[in-house]
């Protein structure tokens, strides 16, 4: 008799996710303020691989007493983010993870990678730029929860080419330049999006929203010939500019990267 050929094969595997930290026990108010970053950003959690992360939950006076997952989870699937598992927190909170349908994600310490970073290059700023805006009446990090992301995997996926676009981004055009960089030549419209899981260069006006690092990539960078976005973000961390662009990067060649959580906008000198 014919040797049946295996229908599946289980292997293990490092997979970039997003992981939001939980801060509250409160999943009303995770729920509140987890609802305003989506309004700021939609589309960009959908169909998104998320964790939560218990961790600071575990060291509250209250760790054992019972979250309300099961309503945090109808609210992310209602927005189409998708819940996996949890990392960390205390027994009762993964025993309530658990019973909820989440996968328990073992705490494990990041390797060092391979080949080390290239430190940043040096940069020639203008006068540095206002404190960031807060992202509503909120206070700007959002108390209540923090996404950030996972440790880069140890097998990074394989990188593809940059993605060129040469002609203007118009209003309501989404573009994604998935796993790779995003080279833009033309203007950007407002409301326009550019999403890349690496850098964004724009050779023009920056009129709408770039998203760079969307897979959770900390050292992305966006750069920008003249700056006049409508919102920027950085591996999740956003940076809205409802009232205006600060005068110190305003038309200006400028980059935006993270520094710790925070997103940084600083005009560049133009060289000759």
């Amino acid at each position: 008799m014919p040797r049946e050929e295996p229908a599946f094969k289980i292997k293990n595997a490092n997979l970039p996710v997003l992981v939001l930290h939980l801060k509250t026990p409160d999943m009303a108010r995770v729920r509140a303020q987890l609802e305003t970053r989506i309004k700021q950003m939609p589309d960009f959690f959908a169909h998104t691989p998320v964790a939560l992360g218990l961790a600071e939950l575990a060291g509250l006076a209250s760790s054992d007493a019972p979250l309300d997952l099961a309503g945090l989870l109808d609210f992310m699937r209602g927005q189409r983010m998708q819940a996996v598992g949890v990392i960390g927190g205390s027994a009762a909170q993964r025993e309530a993870a658990a019973l909820a349908g989440l996968g328990i994600i073992p705490e494990t310490p990041a390797r060092p990678a391979a080949v080390a970073e290239a430190a940043p290059e040096p940069v020639v700023e203008a006068p540095p730029a206002p404190p960031a805006q807060d992202l509503g009446p909120a206070q700007p990090d959002l108390p209540g929860l923090e996404v950030e992301a996972a440790p880069a995997p140890l097998a990074p996926p394989e990188a593809r080419p940059t993605l060129v676009i040469d002609k203007p981004v118009r209003t309501g055009q989404r573009i994604y330049a998935e796993g790779a960089n995003l080279v833009v030549l033309a203007i950007v419209n407002a409301g326009a999006e550019l999403i890349a899981d690496g850098d964004i260069h724009i050779y023009a006006p920056l009129r709408g929203r770039a998203l760079a690092g969307a897979r959770g990539n900390t050292a992305a960078r966006i750069y920008a010939q003249s700056m006049e976005a409508e919102l920027v973000a950085i591996a999740g961390y956003f940076q809205v500019f409802d009232e205006g662009i600060p005068e110190a990067v305003r038309g200006k060649f400028s980059q935006i990267y993270l520094d710790c959580d925070k997103v940084v906008v600083k005009a560049m000198a133009n060289k000759r």
